[in-house]
């Protein structure tokens, strides 16, 4: 059985999407518990709004093609999603787990969405790439801005701990 391009295309956006369902799984559980990092938690909600903007143009795809998200890959990656968020929450330097966590995470969705492209234009699917384009932006920013902040973030978790304060979040 072999499989054609338009499938390959169907099957990444199914998978981009529930990317992006677990990214905004891992921001909304992180902003809930966000205290002492202000630059954060604005980059954060930014960013969550931008998801949902990008989770509309993959179901807008998908809907253009008779299809719609994989409900069994979303409820998986849910659930992986908090239960990375959470996973951090016990740790002394939570903060800095998910700096480094949601820097590879924007990298991880940038190459999706790379890949995501290429795709399309395989598949001759090119209704949705300006929107994609506009998603890898996006992604590029986000993760360009946690860079940013591993610094100053780091910077206040030792002022804060060295304080005596709760600097873990």
């Amino acid at each position: 059985m072999t499989i054609d391009t338009r499938e390959i295309y169907v099957t990444a956006l199914k998978n981009t999407h529930a990317v992006e369902m677990q990214a905004l799984q891992i921001m909304e559980r992180q902003v809930e518990r966000l205290q002492n990092y202000p630059e954060i938690e604005a980059a954060l909600r930014r960013h969550i709004e931008e998801t949902h903007g990008q989770r509309d143009r993959l179901e807008e795809a998908l809907q253009s093609l008779g299809d719609s998200p994989s409900a069994l890959k979303e409820g998986f990656l849910g659930f992986v999603g908090n239960m990375m968020a959470l996973g951090h929450a016990p740790a002394q330097d939570e903060i800095l787990k998910n700096a480094y966590a949601n820097h590879a995470f924007e990298n991880f969705e940038i190459a999706a969405y790379e890949s995501l492209l290429v795709i399309a234009d395989a598949a001759g699917q090119s209704g949705h790439t300006t929107g994609f384009q506009q998603s890898l932006r996006e992604e590029q920013g986000m993760a360009q801005k946690v860079r940013e902040l591993i610094k100053p973030t780091t910077l206040r978790y030792i002022e804060l701990t060295t304080d005596g304060q709760k600097a873990d979040r």
